[in-house]
């Protein structure tokens, strides 16, 4: 006689993997593009030194009128996304999977945060190469510390402040970062990390580990400054529209204006290590 299996719909969804945005603690919003697509920074020049006479009318040099730097920050990104839930998908599969509100908060996590972390990152890279602060080599067990150190030495020489500093590293670089003898010798507390398993930051660099589809292609590391790079979040909107015309169900619709800029005069807060040349 044949026996009929009973198939059940579990009411647990099987959901990805998220991560909260990476990029937040490298950027400010010191900045607002409020009512404006693009606004504009202005920074002020310099003069050089004399030596002071003790004679003439213009002991002090020849004056010269001081001059300011315009630097004009333009929104690019205009991204967007739609999807519809039929009322049969979502009555036929226990209302589950396709329930409108955390489909979108799903999207949110899965899509707009990574694509927003991977531009930002890709903006501070592209910046910190532009500017001469990067270095390209493979990382080894054996070296790992020393480049990174190549870093703060960049940064240093360029009066960036210490304090604050944050390094976005790939998950390759820890692992590379924690097996350099020369860092977990270096000091008491790295030997104190080595025996806890952690290693949060190196010589007060906080560390945060990216997934390398985050980083630029090839990084190892990008050591910077949140006061360098302004993230301008100039829209989110997210709309669930309930039996729109033509459609039996669902209409979810979502819009996010973005953009990311390296200020001009802080560009030097920057610094990017690759483990080999982009072609």
């Amino acid at each position: 006689m044949a026996i009929n299996l009973a198939t059940n719909y579990e009411a647990k969804v099987d959901e990805k993997f998220k991560q909260l945005s990476l990029s937040k603690a490298f950027t400010n919003s010191s900045y607002t593009w409020l009512n404006a697509s693009a606004i504009v920074v202005n920074g002020r020049t310099t003069v050089a030194m004399n030596d002071y006479s003790l004679t003439g009318s213009t002991r002090y040099g020849t004056a010269s009128e001081l001059g300011n730097t315009v630097q004009t920050m333009l929104l690019t990104k205009d991204r967007s996304f739609t999807f519809t839930i039929d009322k049969k998908s979502k009555d036929d599969t226990n209302g589950t999977i396709f329930e409108a509100g955390k489909a979108l908060k799903e999207q949110q996590e899965q899509v707009i945060v990574p694509e927003i972390d991977a531009y930002t990152f890709g903006v501070m890279g592209t910046a910190a190469v532009a500017n001469g602060g990067t270095a390209t080599a493979a990382i080894t067990a054996s070296n790992a510390y020393e480049k990174f150190l190549d870093g703060q030495i960049f940064l240093g020489n360029n009066l960036v402040p210490t304090e604050g500093l944050v390094a976005a590293i790939s998950y390759s670089f820890y692992k590379f970062i924690k097996l350099d003898s020369s860092f977990m010798l270096a000091s008491e507390i790295a030997m104190e990390k080595r025996i806890n398993g952690m290693v949060g930051e190196v010589d007060g660099v906080k560390l945060v580990k990216v997934p390398s589809s985050k980083l630029p292609t090839n990084c190892a590391f990008i050591i910077a400054h949140p006061m360098a790079t302004v993230a301008a979040n100039k829209l989110e909107d997210f709309t669930i529209h309930q039996n729109p015309p033509g459609i039996s169900g669902s209409l979810v619709e979502g819009r996010v204006r973005y953009d990311a800029f390296v200020l001009n005069n802080k560009v030097n807060a920057l610094y990017m290590h690759l483990t080999a040349v982009v072609s």
